[in-house]
């Protein structure tokens, strides 16, 4: 058990080396870098490149990284977080993302995607103490963790640069009144929180032997959930969060086995977001107004299509297997299931103004659900899809139930933790789900006596599902309900002097978007006929939002034609698959730099 804590501590230590940089970044900045963890991976990559291609040595390996790294932080600061500095935090929030996609993929274009082993430039299993064993790297790593700490502490205190980047995160605005250089002051936070990533990326490769270039998103994730429990914007918490994460996973994946590791993970981020909303050491804030929300929302309406150009669509959406033949219907399948989730998503994310970050739980339980009583108690399809999307509904809301109360940027990423946790059940339910061997041998959809297994018979199947969708969020929209809504997205604290809670309709809002979640996934399952855990990622979250976002967060047609964009175009481009994601990431950044409102929302 000694070595269990060991083994955490110095896992924690790296978790909060990158939570650091994270919360330096967050602080100064107000802005969530989705991106770091790629930095990270970009640190790992280049360590191993140096070490393992050029021969360097352990200090060349490190200064040519700090420098390497410390510089794209800067080039990600001057050309895509700092032109959004005026736009609200989702705007710089979701092109730190699309900046995560850009630089993993670069990495793999460039190192080759495949697992490799980091050459040992620091003994990793030479000391003994009590019978655990660990290497030189895990104490250099400590060493530098604490230094870098130390120094970081001292710089933020008594260096002019760092009071000023205190000055700077406590209130920008009047720390330009005052002659602080804010601009030059978030360069900054980015070299050195990047410099630190890159510092850590080295490690981790010592400590973990063998690495991948797409390894930053699962540990930047990590960082974040880190720095979150230790509460953004405070250097301390971020260590005591990478400690307490890295502890709590290591004694759990003892006791009970790896495939926890997940539900430990964004367990203890949402148990401590409910115990103590703001984390362990943050300071709580008054926020008026869900701060990633704003332009998006407030910046345009929708557009609205006159019935017959509404009827011309349908009939060309109807025609599409017919003319362009079955490739092209089902790249059309894909774009319509993530369209279902995404135009359900615009009643919490859209009208009521909340960001959600974690709807691929929802769909997989929709997946699971209405694979398993189609498979287990024989129910039609239509039921079994109903009851998907009846389950979605439930679940979700019974895992959210304690994050309403919570305010800010804190519910958004409690929902991260939400949807991470749902899979993660899915996972350990193996005598229910078979876990990670997945459900095999799902029934196509069958209706009326008739087996639809055809491409074009499931397109149009989906595009019905999809229409109906279309036709009730429209509904609701328009509904008292709707309108409620609507004024909490506009302006939740005037909404709730009116008598209108906002937490009870979020509440409804999120179910209703999980319900439609859920039908997507029912779908997705009897059209795959097979899922596992694997197939609901963090990515897929991440992408129903940015269609939303490229939509119009306000417009259901929108979200189609968001869902058309990033999801149909890649799929057609496949032709090129090491570019589009990169390609991808480079539309989203345009699209939020240049038409942050969505393509389908006027202003």
């Amino acid at each position: 058990m000694v070595d269990t804590l060991i083994a955490g501590l110095i896992h924690g230590n790296a978790y909060a080396l990158v939570a650091v940089g994270m919360s330096l970044i967050f602080g100064v900045t107000n802005v969530a870098n989705f991106a770091h963890g790629s930095v990270f991976a970009i640190g790992t990559m280049l360590g191993w490149w140096f070490a393992a291609t050029l021969g360097w040595g352990i200090v060349p390996t490190l200064l040519a990284t700090l420098v390497i790294t410390s510089l794209l932080g800067l080039l990600i600061n001057v050309t895509v977080v700092g032109p959004l500095s005026k736009s609200p935090p989702i705007a710089a929030l979701l092109a730190t993302i699309a900046v995560g996609m850009i630089l993993d993929n670069g990495s793999q274009l460039v190192f080759g995607p495949q697992t490799r082993a980091f050459p040992e430039i620091l003994p990793t299993h030479n000391l003994q103490l009590g019978g655990v064993r660990f290497g030189t790297s895990d104490v250099v790593m400590l060493v530098i963790t604490l230094l870098s700490m130390v120094g970081l502490a001292l710089f933020l205190k008594l260096g002019k640069s760092g009071q000023a980047i205190r000055a700077t995160a406590q209130d920008p605005d009047a720390a330009r009144q005052m002659g602080v250089p804010v601009k030059r002051i978030q360069n900054l936070s980015f070299v050195i929180a990047s410099a630190l990533a890159g510092v850590a990326g080295i490690f981790v490769g010592l400590f973990n032997s063998n690495i991948n270039p797409a390894s930053g998103s699962t540990a930047g994730l990590a960082a974040f959930v880190a720095a979150t429990i230790g509460g953004l914007g405070s250097m301390p918490g971020a260590v005591i969060g990478g400690l307490v994460l890295g502890l709590a996973e290591a004694v759990g994946v003892y006791w009970w086995g790896d495939g926890v590791r997940d539900l430990i993970t964004f367990g203890v981020l949402i148990l401590v977001l409910v115990v103590r909303p703001s984390g362990l050491l943050g300071k709580r804030r008054t926020i008026g107004a869900e701060p990633l929300t704003g332009t998006f929302l407030g910046g345009g309406r929708p557009v609205r299509l006159p019935w017959w150009a509404l009827v011309a669509l349908v009939a060309a959406a109807i025609a599409v297997p017919f003319v362009l033949g079955d490739e092209v219907a089902g790249v059309g399948t894909q774009v319509i299931l993530f369209a279902i989730a995404a135009v359900g998503l615009t009643l919490i994310s859209g009208s009521a103004g909340q960001i959600i970050l974690g709807q691929a739980g929802p769909i997989a339980v929709g997946a699971y659900a209405s694979a398993l009583l189609v498979i287990t108690f024989q129910l039609p399809f239509l039921l079994g899809l109903l009851f998907g999307g009846v389950v979605a509904a439930i679940v979700a809301s019974l895992l959210t139930f304690p994050v309403w109360k919570l305010s800010g940027h804190y519910v958004a990423i409690a929902t991260i933790g939400v949807g991470a946790v749902t899979v993660a059940i899915i996972r350990i339910a193996e005598p229910i789900t078979r876990g990670s061997y997945g459900l095999t041998g799902i029934p196509f959809p069958t209706i009326l006596g008739h087996t639809l297994f055809s491409q074009d018979a499931l397109y149009l199947l989906d595009l019905a599902v999809l229409l109906v969708t279309l036709l009730i969020v429209t509904r609701i929209r328009a509904s008292h309900l709707g309108k409620a809504m609507a004024s909490i997205g506009s302006d939740a604290v005037a909404a709730e002097s009116l008598g209108i809670r906002p937490s009870a309709y979020k509440a409804v809002a999120y179910a209703l978007a999980s319900f439609f979640a859920g039908l997507a996934g029912a779908l997705m399952a009897h059209q795959y006929t097979y899922i596992d855990p694997t197939m609901f990622p963090q990515s897929m979250s991440t992408l129903v939002l940015t269609i939303v976002v490229l939509g119009g967060l306000n417009s259901p047609l929108g979200a189609v034609i968001g869902a058309i964009v990033l999801v149909g175009a890649p799929e057609l481009l496949r032709i090129v698959p090491e570019w589009r994601i990169i390609g991808y990431g480079l539309l989203l950044i345009l699209i939020i730099r240049f038409r942050p409102q969505g393509v389908f929302v006027r202003k």
